[in-house]
């Protein structure tokens, strides 16, 4: 079980904003070289240059979108090329849809699973073998409260994380054998792009976190938790916890009030 990320190499998806920008941020600054992975390489080689000079460990780049299976493959044939051993995998990429199911573009809905599941699955599947064999490492997913329950209006993005969450648990259980660590990340509302490229007006999400303090969260859990799983913020917890003894239709009732028609921009 890893205790430490430094002298480690941690490879980041999504890593140009939000949430993978940040976890990106927090293992260099403990001391982890880093593979950043996303599709706007602006962003890429902005953040590398400013981690490598604020933190001087090794950063390597890779433009690609990973909705194409073709591409996972690419980015794992990178790092075997490169021959760098990706101890610590951070699954982060993702996007939503918000609105009514049937005004969500089938192309988009399906592009939303090929990336918040396939990709994550892939990736997990090709890196994965190689930490066994070294048995050190850990898959760090992120998924979200929403994985939690049925939310209208982002009901294939809460779907997708559901299998986030149950996917991250079942492996969890079978890699306490081989000194892997999966762990899945539950954050709440987050101050990212999410919002813009979801369709959601932020100023009407009753808590937004910032990003930084969500990755350092995240890495402190990872690191140092026994559990499967982390829900970041108190409230967040509460209201999780509160609705495992709820029946099913009063919480997506309460979730259909939060996540309404009124949200929308």
């Amino acid at each position: 079980m890893i205790r430490s990320v430094r002298g480690l190499v941690a490879l980041v998806t999504g890593a140009s904003s939000g949430i993978g920008e940040a976890m990106a941020y927090a293992l260099a600054e403990g001391g982890a070289d880093l593979v950043l992975v996303s599709r706007d390489r602006a962003r890429l080689e902005r953040i590398s240059e400013e981690i490598k000079k604020r933190y001087g460990v090794r950063v390597w780049i890779f433009e690609t979108d990973l909705t194409s299976f073709s591409n996972c493959e690419s980015l794992f044939q990178f790092t075997e090329t490169q021959k760098i051993a990706v101890d610590v995998l951070v699954n982060n990429a993702g996007f939503a849809h918000y609105g009514p199911f049937e005004k969500c573009e089938p192309r988009d809905g399906a592009r939303m699973i090929r990336l918040n599941v396939e990709s994550l699955t892939v990736l997990t599947r090709l890196f994965l073998p190689g930490m066994q064999r070294r048995k050190k490492g850990g898959v760090l997913n992120v998924a979200s409260i929403a994985g939690f329950q049925p939310i209208p209006y982002l009901s294939v993005y809460a779907a997708t994380k559901a299998f986030v969450l149950s996917f991250s648990e079942a492996l969890w259980a079978e890699n306490l054998k081989h000194g892997v660590r999966v762990f899945c990340l539950c954050p709440g509302n987050t101050r990212t792009r999410f919002h813009e490229t979801a369709g959601i007006m932020e100023q009407k999400i009753f808590f937004c976190a910032p990003a930084d303090a969500v990755a350092r969260f995240a890495l402190r859990k990872f690191l140092k938790s026994r559990r499967p799983t982390a829900i970041f913020g108190f409230w967040n917890k509460v209201m999780i916890y509160a609705e495992r003894f709820g029946p099913r239709a009063l919480v997506v009732f309460f979730t259909n009030w939060i996540y309404g028609p009124s949200r929308a921009r």
